[in-house]
C-alpha cells in the first residue's frame, strides 16, 4: 500500500479551501518571482564575464591589427621608400574604412525606414478599427 499524503481528518471544507486561495497565489507568484530573480541575476552575471571577455579581446585584436599593419609598411619598405610604403598602407585602410562605413550607412538607412505595411501601421489599422474609423473588415 502507498502512503499518498491523504488524511481523512485533516480534511477542510471548501470555504476554509477558498479563504486560503489567494495566500496560496501570492505564496506562488513570490516563489516564481524570486526564482525568476535568481535566474536573471545568474544570467546577467554570466553576460556581464562575457562581455568583459569580448572587450579583452577587442583589445587584444586591436594591437594584433596595428602589428601586421607595421609588417605590412616594413615588407613594402623592403621594395620601396619607406615613406611610400606607409602612405600605400595608409590610403589602403582609409579605402577600407570608406567601403565599410557606406555599407553600414546601407545598412541603417533600410532598417530605419519606415514601412507602412509594417508593424506600425499594423497597430494603427487595429487602433482605427477598434475607434471604429477607417476602413477594416467586419
Amino acid at each position: 500500500m502507498t502512503n499518498t499524503g491523504f488524511n481523512p481528518k485533516t480534511r477542510r471544507s471548501l470555504a476554509e479551501l477558498i479563504t486560503e486561495l489567494p495566500a496560496q497565489v501570492g505564496a506562488l507568484v513570490s516563489a516564481e518571482l524570486a526564482a525568476f530573480k535568481a535566474e536573471m541575476a545568474g544570467k546577467a552575471k554570466n553576460a556581464g564575464i562575457g562581455v568583459g571577455l569580448f572587450a579583452g579581446a577587442a583589445l587584444f585584436l586591436f594591437f594584433a591589427v596595428s602589428v601586421l599593419i607595421a609588417t605590412a609598411v616594413i615588407a613594402l619598405a623592403l621594395v620601396l621608400p619607406l615613406w611610400l610604403s606607409a602612405l600605400i598602407v595608409g590610403v589602403l585602410l582609409l579605402v577600407i574604412a570608406v567601403i565599410l562605413a557606406l555599407i553600414g550607412l546601407n545598412r541603417v538607412k533600410a532598417a530605419t525606414k519606415t514601412d507602412p505595411d509594417g508593424l506600425r501601421g499594423s497597430i494603427r489599422h487595429d487602433v482605427d478599427a477598434l475607434k471604429g474609423v477607417g476602413e477594416y473588415e467586419r
